[in-house]
């Protein structure tokens, strides 16, 4: 279960460094503010993300799902006004970082399962 989570945090983690290489308007000044960004956004999409999500659900709705990239991309702001060194530009760098990390997240949880089919 511990592993499961570090693996998940690796990439969280990867998935804000694409995004920072990928997107304009994203800094990331360390290693270190990366990996507390990555594990901030871990803590926020587990706790701050579904309330947000079942109280735009009706947008999310009407758009077809779409608004959830705002959502994420709100998420991956708030972690930017909390971690120093870590900063998101505006809702289009971060709507950037929400599908890069999303892909990224996506690939991992690719990962995670065929790692678990290894260990059945």
């Amino acid at each position: 279960m511990l592993v499961k989570l570090v693996i998940r945090m690796i990439f969280g983690a990867l998935g804000l460094w694409a995004a920072a290489k990928l997107a304009p308007g994203i800094s990331v000044s360390s290693t270190e503010s990366l990996i507390l960004a990555a594990a901030l956004l871990g803590v926020v999409n587990a706790i701050v993300r579904p309330i947000v999500t079942l109280l735009t659900l009706p947008l999310t709705i009407v758009t077809l799902g779409l608004f959830l990239l705002i959502v994420n991309a709100a998420m991956i702001g708030l972690v930017s006004m909390v971690v120093p060194g870590f900063h998101v530009g505006g809702i289009v760098p971060g709507v950037l970082a929400a599908i890069v990390t999303g892909v990224v997240s996506w690939i991992g949880g690719l990962f995670l399962q065929d790692f678990r089919r290894d260990y059945r």
